[in-house]
């Protein structure tokens, strides 16, 4: 059935009107204005956009509508998820607008149709309003720290992944300010050392060659609490970047390299993490030392000599990932890394001492204590270790004397609200007895009244 065709006679219920919005200028998606939106801003492609719609065939005939079910209808702007129109039309509104989009065939389901509802050929017209569209969030955690806009869409699917040679363009601002504006090549992991801040490069991360992209940065993600006096910006600020990915070469991943090749990456970027740690840039070295875990932690199957190798790379990493994370105040996950680097030598003098370090730093003093003994006992010049056990007795005994004044407070206030009840109980009984004394009284008063008459 063609166009013509759904009303009999080929006479139109609904009106062929409205502006044609399509690239191609073809006719194939017309839009008319029902009511204006606010503001200036359109979704972008990526965006998760919120409407509600009625769609209808040209003899005005309903087969769907969101208003209908009471439920709002959201999709991914420009990833197909919806119909060709639909990804062109709600590209062209603002918040609170109403329209009316005509989709020819084929910008809509072609010459298939969607049975039993929407017939072959079909011209399909939707009353959209927009109520809502956002980025997307591209953080681990969730927590819309990052929200990812994309201006232009780039090529392709592959994206940039850690240790990636990465060229961009980017473009900070804060408050409307520009304070970074850059064409870069670096690596990904070497970012913070070029000044970006630490969401920059989790953003390059997810464009694809040839976007251009806005990014929104909670502080987080940004400076931090502490701000950027290079760039005058204070501490707590939300960020905006504009990155353009020019071009990039993916780093090989794991299971692409051989083992040779990955003894031989594992050795540079442990030089590189300790050039990074040596300019007190713990972040980025860490960042290093994680690559070297990723290759060779499950690494099997080697040669003597390899599994040799291997074994002290991935002691070395899990020990300085362990002093990262101390100069970083992170004691959890430096004590997870010294947990792991004892899994491979069980007595190291470094994994016992930087463990002891982590502990303390968690208040564990006795766990602490014990880990800095088994330095002392295994390696009697280790002068560290020995004070640092005495100041784990003597956190022992502050926190054993701490615990002691809180008991007795405690104790003091279990024995004063006893004896508060106490007095009140037995306030309560005198006063009864008072109560039951005045009774006898007045009963006697009458008795003797009575003997009297």
């Amino acid at each position: 059935m063609t166009a013509d065709e759904q009303t009999g006679e080929g006479q139109y219920t609904i009106p062929m009107e409205g502006e044609d919005i399509t690239p191609k200028k073809d006719g194939g998606v017309l839009k008319l204005v029902k009511r204006e939106g606010t503001g200036t801003e359109l979704p972008m492609t990526g965006d998760k956009v919120f409407v509600h719609y009625v769609g209808t065939l040209l003899d005005g005939t309903h087969f769907d509508s969101s208003r209908d079910r009471g439920e709002m209808f959201s999709f991914e702007l420009g990833k197909g998820q919806v119909i060709k129109a639909w990804d062109i039309g709600v590209a062209t509104m603002k918040v609170g607008e109403l329209c009316q989009l005509i989709c020819m065939p084929e910008y809509a389901y072609g010459c298939a149709g969607s049975p039993p509802k929407i017939p072959p050929n079909a011209t399909l017209v939707f009353e959209v309003e927009l109520f809502e569209f956002r980025g997307e969030d591209i953080t681990e955690d969730e927590d819309e720290g990052i929200i990812h806009r994309i201006i232009t869409k780039g090529q392709g699917y592959s994206k940039p992944n850690e240790g990636a040679s990465v060229e961009v363009t980017v473009e900070g601002t804060y408050e409307g300010r520009v304070f970074d504006e850059r064409e870069l090549k670096f690596e990904i992991g070497d970012g913070e050392s070029l000044g970006l801040p630490v969401g920059a490069e989790r953003a390059i991360m997810a464009m694809e060659q040839g976007e251009e992209a806005l990014f929104k940065m909670k502080p987080k993600y940004g400076f931090g609490n502490a701000g950027n006096a290079k760039y005058n910006i204070p501490g707590g600020a939300t960020l905006q970047y504009k990155i353009k990915l020019t071009a990039f070469e993916k780093a090989k991943e794991s299971w692409e390299m051989n083992t040779v090749e990955k003894l031989e990456q594992s050795s540079i970027v442990k030089e590189k993490g300790t050039q990074y740690f040596k300019e007190a840039k713990y972040k980025q070295a860490s960042v290093q030392y994680k690559r070297i875990v990723s290759w060779l932690e499950h690494e099997s199957g080697l040669s003597e000599e390899d599994e040799k190798k291997a074994k002290a790379l991935r002691l070395a990493a899990y020990l300085n990932l362990a002093m990262c994370f101390l100069k970083l105040q992170e004691p959890n996950q430096a004590l997870e890394n010294c947990d792991k680097a004892l899994e491979i030598d069980g007595s190291n003098e470094k994994a016992l001492f930087r463990r002891g370090e982590a502990l303390f730093g968690m208040k564990e003093f006795d766990r602490a204590r014990d880990d800095f003994q088994q330095v002392v006992q295994l390696y009697p010049a280790n002068k560290a270790a020995k004070s640092q056990v005495v100041l784990c007795q003597k956190r022992i005994k502050e926190q054993h004397e701490k615990d002691k004044r809180i008991y007795a407070n405690m104790f003091q206030k279990f024995a004063e609200r006893d004896s508060k009840k106490e007095a009140e109980r037995a306030k309560s009984e005198i006063k009864e007895n008072g109560d039951d004394e005045m009774e006898i009284e007045n009963g006697e008063k009458e008795a003797a009244s009575e003997a009297k008459v």
